[in-house]
């Protein structure tokens, strides 16, 4: 066997080991694409709309959320003033009887 012999067949082995080492990984790699596209249309289609949808509801909550904070402080005070208007009345009430 001749010098160029002997690399032709060397070359072949180390051709068919790299191809049987380089085929598992092309079929993940296309595995891994066919995922990748699995889940971004899934994002696209559940993720994205379920996002859009609680923030369509969030704001407007959120608006009437801030302006009943207003209208309970509010309340509030206004319970504190009638508490305190009533404890007097009592008392008074109390001293007359």
């Amino acid at each position: 066997m001749t010098d160029n012999e002997l690399l032709l067949a060397i070359s072949e082995i180390v051709e068919k080991k790299i191809r049987a080492e380089v085929e598992p990984l092309k079929s993940d790699i296309q595995q891994i694409k066919n995922e990748q596209i699995r889940i971004n249309i899934i994002i696209e289609n559940e993720i994205r709309s379920d996002i859009q949808l609680l923030a369509e509801n969030y704001i407007p909550a959120a608006k009437r959320y801030e302006k009943a904070t207003a209208q309970i402080e509010a309340i509030q005070a206004d319970m504190e003033v009638m508490k305190s208007i009533i404890r007097e009345h009592s008392q008074k009430l109390q001293n007359i009887s």
